[in-house]
């Protein structure tokens, strides 16, 4: 693994938000937020106007503080602009649905370059054009003088297609678990970088600009699944939203997971060998890879893309994994705990 380089200099702070001003900012923001498939007004106006040719609307919010989800000295512009759309494309494809829209809240110091914000915009863009979205509208305001810290707050819309939108509620005794895209990249990444370090460059870059199944999302529920949602804050973690929402309890195939995630060996393995970790571990704890799980009928075909990690059961709701509970693996893995606690 290879140390980072030294960040250079700032950009030029005579370009910074203080100078430019708040209609300046969001006219260059702008420049650079590409055009939202169902925008009949965009940004500009007091509010846009989208189209639901649904007649429903998914709707969801999900917050980047500075310093807890992301460090401008480890991730570029473009990589915060990529993660904070991730995380809230990811919400609305675990509801079975595709984005369509977003809208950003903006606090900064008055000292942020302009070129900064234009590079969050741009990954934001870049995160949303194949979905057809885009920012559509929002607000900047300045943060506390004594924070010193970004915060962006983002919301992201969507459509469910006429479908119904698969909650987490659903899943039944019997059903099979299946989980679509990475786990534990985006931890195994934030190790690499907690030690001072910038290489295996996959998992590093997992980390910075995270890259969920969105397409799996609606797949799924053409597909019939009963339950599904978005693992943010690990597989443990999340799989336990889902069993106590649908009073079922989730039985994780060890073998079936590792075969999913662990095998061929990779990255994963690299980093834990020169770390001294287990690499389950940021499998079953990792969180901020946006894969998705959900369950299925028994008779369903999965989709693409989804791989069979385990089954719903008859019990108390709860996880297990080789038939030990979530938390007992947690701690047998090196974890501690069965995922992100947001208030720990």
């Amino acid at each position: 693994m290879t140390r980072p380089r030294p960040l250079g200099p700032r950009d030029d702070l005579a370009d910074s938000v203080r100078v430019v001003g708040e209609f300046g900012v969001i006219e260059r923001v702008l420049a650079r937020s590409g055009s939202a498939e169902v925008a009949e007004v965009g940004p500009g106006d007091d509010a846009a106007v989208l189209r639901a040719p649904d007649g429903r609307v998914v709707a969801t919010t999900d917050v980047l503080v500075e310093g807890r989800h992301f460090r401008r000295d480890w991730s570029s512009a473009e990589d915060v602009g990529h993660k904070a759309a991730a995380a809230n494309l990811a919400d609305v494809a675990a509801m079975g649905g595709v984005a369509t829209a977003l809208l950003v809240g903006l606090a900064c110091p008055a000292d942020t370059p302009t070129t900064w914000l234009e590079g969050v915009a741009a990954g934001m863009a870049a995160e949303c054009a194949p979905l057809g979205a885009a920012v559509v509208g929002g607000d900047t305001v300045a943060s506390a003088p004594d924070s010193g810290s970004v915060v962006l707050s983002v919301t992201a819309l969507g459509d469910l297609g006429g479908r119904a939108p698969v909650l987490r509620s659903g899943a039944r005794p019997g059903d099979v678990l299946a989980v679509a895209g990475r786990l534990g990249w985006s931890a195994c990444g934030l190790a690499v970088l907690r030690r001072g370090f910038s290489s295996p460059l996959a998992v590093v870059t997992a980390h910075r600009r995270p890259t969920p199944p969105y397409a799996a999302g609606p797949a799924a529920a053409g597909a019939g699944a009963t339950a599904m949602c978005d693992v943010s804050d690990g597989l443990l973690a999340d799989a336990g939203h889902l069993a106590s929402g649908s009073g079922v309890a989730l039985h994780v195939d060890r073998a079936a997971l590792v075969r999913a995630t662990l095998e061929p060996p990779g990255p994963l393995q690299q980093v834990a060998a020169a770390l001294g970790a287990d690499p389950l571990a940021w499998v079953l704890t990792g969180g901020e890879d946006h894969a998705l799980l959900a369950t299925f009928p028994p008779s369903a075909a999965l989709p693409d893309g989804w791989i069979a990690i385990g089954r719903a059961e008859e019990g108390e709701p709860g996880v297990f994994v080789g038939g030990e509970p979530a938390a007992d693996v947690a701690v047998a893995v090196g974890a501690g705990r069965t995922g992100h606690v947001h208030f720990g």
